[in-house]
């Protein structure tokens, strides 16, 4: 029963990470392209989580979540926001 569960749950979150990339590479919005990249990576970190790898879903956390798209986000307040 619990391994149906999981097994369901990360169906979905694969499910998720596939739409998010599929709209990330579509948005003319680079804004919006960063916050499904963003969504990606939250469902990466809910798949590691499920495989019960704690050490790779801290650190994936932080990078993937955190530190990347925060560092994406400056770089288009720089060239700015909607790609030509």
């Amino acid at each position: 029963m619990a391994v149906d569960i999981v097994m369901g749950l990360l169906a979905a979150s694969a499910l998720i990470s596939v739409i998010a990339t599929v709209l990330a590479v579509q948005a003319r919005d680079l804004l919006k392209a960063v916050i499904f990249s963003a969504l990606q990576s939250v469902a990466y970190t809910l798949m590691y989580f499920m495989l019960m790898a704690p050490d790779i879903v801290l650190v994936y956390a932080a990078v993937a979540v955190g530190i990347y798209p925060l560092i994406l986000i400056l770089l288009i307040k720089k060239v700015g926001r909607y790609e030509v």
